[in-house]
């Protein structure tokens, strides 16, 4: 049936109803409404795993433009539970494309509603703070879906991170054909003799990993094996790693705690670095706490202001928890970084041990790039450790 026959509707469990034209699957999802500032990159957002459980609304007016293709995935497949634009486009004009947004969506189950108001919804949410959607292509009534909305659990407490991460160890892309050599001068490693530089084998957990962070990770001299987030602390110290990664991930990071258990001890004797869900993860296992935003961050174009050197960086950020400061400075952490937005946590450090993270997305794709050398940081700290 023609998309433009059908209609779809996002339900706010406040019982406000938003009409449109539906596209992508005939279904019906619950999730956490959200919306997301990036003008680009819906093909990384739809597929990105910190999104599991959530409904996105994408604030840039058209979407779609330049279609989807199997290079610029970050899982397997589409995670979000369902996908809320202004227009979305009727042709892709891409040479890379290889399939509509549509398509893509149908072929994942996934409901997506066009022609509505994102401007009010984006209001909504950043006046009232984050709220139980429902969204649906069938044919079902405003107080059916308003009650679907309050009836879904909401994210916190949950644990999604089992639902999304990896099952079993795995090594990524050991031919190496994932990313360019890593002895670029530039924004990434400092160039050496290349006799000097090695490649160190990194233990990367997995609690809903992009894949273009392991991409970065080998692209900066890192033989990336991935493990489960369940993986046990006995487990990665069999492996034996140069350095371990804590990844991005949905949910509440308060809920994993086999997870606080494990990075605590890692942390005590191995390089650490973490993105986003494993910047929280490290909060918890320093005894501090995390809590849950407003209406959270997501967007490419987030200012983080660096204390330690000043500098401001545009970032690329998803996540709707934040680490406590007080609790952390308590904990002996280093608050490296803040959004200059509302001031919350963007990064730490550890005194004592080479244990650093960020809550934002250094990997960023599509862009922006400013936190890019975040992966040479880590690197050098690996490298230091070795020696």
């Amino acid at each position: 049936m023609d998309s433009t026959t059908r209609n779809g509707i996002i339900a706010l469990e406040d019982g406000t109803v938003f009409r449109g034209r539906a596209f992508g699957a005939v279904a019906t999802n619950v999730g956490e409404a959200c919306f997301n500032t990036s003008m680009t990159g819906y093909q990384e957002i739809l597929t990105d795993p910190s999104y599991f459980s959530q409904i996105v609304t994408m604030t840039a007016v058209q979407i779609g433009n330049y279609g989807i293709n199997p290079e610029d995935v970050e899982s397997d497949g589409p995670k979000v539970k369902g996908f809320v634009v202004r227009e979305i486009s009727p042709v892709t004009s891409n040479w890379r494309s290889r399939q509509s947004v549509q398509d893509y969506l149908a072929e994942a189950g996934i409901p997506g509603v066009e022609g509505v108001d994102t401007r009010a919804i984006t209001k909504k949410l950043r006046v009232t703070g984050a709220m139980n959607a429902c969204i649906s292509t069938e044919d079902i009534s405003d107080e059916e879906a308003v009650k679907l909305a309050k009836e879904f659990k909401g994210l916190v407490g949950v644990d999604y991170v089992k639902e999304v991460c990896a099952k079993k160890p795995y090594h990524w892309d050991p031919e190496q054909t994932q990313s360019a050599p890593f002895t670029v001068e530039g924004t990434h490693l400092m160039r050496e003799e290349e006799a000097k530089l090695s490649r160190f084998r990194v233990a990367a957990m997995d609690f809903g990993t992009k894949y273009s962070i392991y991409r970065k990770l080998q692209y900066h001299g890192f033989d990336v094996h991935v493990f489960p987030a369940t993986a046990t602390p006995e487990e990665i110290r069999e492996f034996n790693p140069d350095g371990v990664f804590l990844s991005n991930g949905p949910g509440d990071p308060a809920a994993v705690d086999y997870a606080h258990k494990t990075v605590k001890q890692l942390i005590e004797h191995y390089p650490t670095f973490g993105i986003c869900l494993g910047h929280q993860i490290i909060t918890h296992a320093l005894g501090a706490k995390t809590f849950k935003l407003k209406f959270g961050h997501r967007g490419g174009n987030q200012p983080v202001k660096n204390l330690e050197t000043g500098k401001v960086s545009i970032t690329s950020q998803n996540h709707g928890f934040a680490s406590t400061q007080e609790e952390l400075e308590k904990a002996g952490a280093i608050v490296t970084e803040i959004n200059l937005n509302d001031n919350t946590v963007e990064g730490l450090r550890l005194k004592d041990r080479p244990v650093f993270s960020v809550q934002y997305h250094p990997e960023a794709a599509p862009g922006p790039n400013d936190a890019d050398p975040l992966f040479a940081e880590f690197y050098r700290m690996v490298r230091q450790h070795a020696s």
